[in-house]
């Protein structure tokens, strides 16, 4: 039996997000974002133990994400208030080409983690977890937190940890050469893979899901599940592979979508669903976050995604 304390940790940058309601006009609803902040979100809405890891401004949008997640249910011993750095926000725009997002991150508290921030609370709290969730933005923001992303990830395979990682390439944040090799690393250490089929294209050259999901196991990941946005994703666990077909759904606002879909996953999981059952729920879930505005506040709870399965 499984004693852990946590069954869902995760680490990167959380923000404050400003979100255009109407395409073209200067109309912006205040919300909250960061990916790896909204899967621990996503993950407590659907019932798992979480905990957030993270550096935070000593200002209004720090003490309003610390709400958050107290209202959420999600554990914050092991974040810190930095007194001399800025909490990070961003804006999203629409248009017909679908959404873009504008960052407002350089220098913030989070950029600003190191290896050594992890040791103690963060570090005890990894060890306590079934699984640490980061991605490729937690590596982009800097160097520093590139380096503590691979020390946190070495952190949870010495103490049986299983590691998550979204790919969630962001080239405004680094070259595509090194993202090319930090989220190759990274993908060598990690037991559940959540890419994208857009963000794989780009790193890898492959162009078919098949492909890239062999591209996965080949580098070590255990378990691959593709998210192909609205054709639903691909799931592998390495012996078996499942396609998860989209629910056809009116999207207003996908931001969050991959976010929510890799915290449900990871909380049914952790609740010992095999990863194909997962993928149907987090697949679910997903598909009625699209349906609001913003990264947080459509993402369903647990009865609203049983309602629909």
């Amino acid at each position: 039996m499984d004693t852990r304390t946590w069954d869902v940790v995760a680490l990167g940058e959380a923000m404050v997000e400003f979100n255009q309601t109407t395409p073209g006009q200067p109309q912006y609803l205040q919300g909250f974002g960061g990916d790896t902040s909204n899967a621990a979100i996503a993950a407590a809405r659907a019932g798992a133990r979480t905990a957030y890891l993270t550096r935070i401004g000593a200002d209004s949008f720090g003490r309003s994400l610390l709400q958050l997640w107290a209202q959420e249910g999600v554990n914050t011993s092991g974040v810190t208030t930095a007194g001399a750095s800025h909490t990070g926000i961003y804006f999203v725009t629409h248009g017909s080409q679908g959404h873009d997002f504008h960052y407002l991150r350089a220098d913030s508290a989070a950029s600003r983690m190191t290896p050594h921030w992890l040791s103690g609370v963060p570090s005890e709290l990894i060890r306590s977890a079934q699984y640490l969730h980061l991605s490729g933005i937690s590596l982009a923001i800097s160097a520093g937190a590139c380096d503590t992303g691979f020390e946190a990830m070495e952190t949870a395979r010495e103490a049986g940890t299983k590691v998550s990682f979204d790919s969630n390439l962001r080239l405004k944040l680094w070259p595509l050469a090194r993202a090319k090799a930090c989220i190759a690393q990274a993908v060598s250490l990690c037991d559940v893979f959540l890419p994208s089929l857009e963000d794989m294209q780009v790193l890898t050259g492959l162009s078919q899901p098949g492909d890239i999901v062999r591209w996965g196991h080949d580098h070590g990941a255990a378990t691959v599940v593709l998210k192909l946005g609205g054709e639903g994703a691909l799931v592998s666990d390495g012996q078996d592979r499942q396609h998860v077909a989209a629910r056809r759904v009116t999207v207003r606002d996908a931001t969050g979508a991959g976010d929510c879909f890799c915290g449900n996953l990871l909380a049914r999981l952790a609740k010992g669903d095999d990863v194909f059952r997962a993928a149907h729920y987090a697949n679910a879930a997903a598909a009625l976050s699209v349906q609001g505005f913003g990264a947080v506040s459509p993402m369903p709870r647990s009865n609203s995604v049983f309602a629909v399965l």
